[in-house]
């Protein structure tokens, strides 16, 4: 099974499996250092951390940056390439949430198709949404090319406009081969997504050339895709803005908490493990905050580990970020009582001090982005960023007072609207 299938699975474990495996993106490949190799084995560069570089790279003339323009246009990325569109797209086939989070961003989340697993994923972008007046996310009857594994017949049948998917990432999924890839592209609709910048982790054998975007570098040319370069700027400075709020009052290195991001397993015996700081738009809600990162020396082979409670205590983190607990898959009320029911569990500062918080989801497009930016800052820093709300099982995000958000939620929903 594909790492990137593994933290879906984990995640719609009650639906689609009976075990919780909520692994990492893509292959393995970091060094100690940080740096990744690419497919040739060559090292690649990589863009700074999620920062607010504009991203799209619209090269033709006709292109006026627009919604619903009708002339032809090309935007450029990798793997990809230059990739030609005679209109805007009226149909997308995605499959990682980002990419339908990204649509809903630019007006245009109406034309999705398709998404892994979309009961749980929509109902958590929901969510979200749920703070931003007149923005919601219809994901009932969306196919789900989790369930059966990525299908070309189903490709076929769907005939989307545009495929937001890495080819590069297409071809290492069960039963494809590079041949389909381009067939899919030539025959049906144009790919275009970036999967492998998610951790920054190698392309397969083939790609060499290959390029790693911040999330928001990644937005921006989907931004272009869709001629929505306006509400793109417009939702990046809102961006900027929560950025800058957040480095400007972060605590001296020394004075920050000690944290882990983790996932407890099906049974309650053991963790699922990732990394805070390292590169990667996966990233892109933690890395912000420079939180000390008490598994920072785990070299993990494939971005994750798997750890059990006794070395959770080696560690003893301030604080816990569980990841999926916003979805509807786990209720924080029952893991932090089996946390500390555990004999070693229960000895962990974090359990004692009531500091195991519900995260969202890695695979977050710009809204989750901004949405769990700010959780993520006043679940570290509440003394800096204002306390934040306990998360209830099956409810939206918290109401937070006005003061005290770290973004503009009017500002957010009027540029999804087209009132920018």
């Amino acid at each position: 099974m594909h790492d990137d299938r593994r933290a879906f699975l984990g995640a719609a474990a009650a639906t689609l499996s009976g075990t919780v495996l909520a692994g990492c993106t893509g292959n393995s490949g970091e060094s100690s250092d940080g740096t990744t190799a690419n497919g040739s084995g060559s090292a690649t560069s990589t863009t700074a951390a999620d920062t607010t570089e504009s991203g799209g790279n619209g090269t033709a003339a006709e292109d006026t940056g627009e919604s619903g323009g009708s002339s032809s246009y090309t935007v450029t990325a990798s793997p990809m390439g230059e990739v030609a569109f005679d209109v805007v797209p009226e149909s997308a086939f995605t499959v990682f949430t980002q990419y339908p989070d990204m649509l809903v961003a630019l007006g245009h989340g109406e034309k999705v198709d398709a998404m892994y697993v979309p009961e749980m994923a929509g109902t958590t972008m929901n969510r979200y949404y749920e703070r931003l007046d007149g923005v919601s996310f219809d994901w009932e009857g969306l196919y789900d090319p989790l369930a059966d594994g990525l299908s070309k017949e189903r490709l076929l049948e769907l005939d989307s406009d545009v495929h937001l998917a890495d080819p590069a990432w297409a071809s290492t999924q069960n039963n494809w081969e590079q041949a389909d890839v381009e067939e899919i592209g030539s025959q049906v609709a144009p790919w275009f997504g970036n999967f492998y910048s998610g951790t920054q982790a190698p392309a397969p054998e083939g790609y060499s050339d290959y390029q790693y975007y911040s999330l928001w570098e990644l937005f921006g040319k989907v931004a272009e895709v869709f001629r929505e370069r306006e509400r793109f700027e417009a939702l990046n400075a809102v961006h900027a803005d929560l950025l800058s709020t957040v480095e400007a009052d972060l605590p001296p290195k020394e004075e920050r908490p000690t944290a882990v991001r983790v996932t407890l397993a099906a049974d309650d015996q053991s963790f699922y493990t990732y990394h805070l700081n390292k590169p990667g738009y996966w990233l892109a809600d933690t890395r912000p905050l420079g939180a000390n990162d008490a598994f920072a020396e785990e070299d993990w082979e494939s971005l994750w580990g798997t750890v059990d409670y006794e070395t959770m205590l080696e560690a003893d983190p301030d604080v816990i970020l569980h990841l999926w607990g916003m979805t509807p898959n786990y209720d924080m009320s029952s893991v932090r009582r089996t946390l500390a029911d555990d004999p070693v569990g229960g000895q962990l500062n974090a359990v004692e001090n009531d500091r195991v918080y519900a995260q969202g989801m890695r695979y977050q497009g710009p809204i989750m982005n901004l949405f769990q930016t700010e959780m993520t800052a006043k679940q570290l820093y509440p003394d800096v960023f204002g306390e934040w709300p306990r998360y209830e099982a099956g409810s939206p995000y918290p109401e937070i007072p006005a003061e005290e958000q770290l973004f503009d939620r009017r500002r957010v929903a009027d540029i999804v609207a087209g009132s920018n």
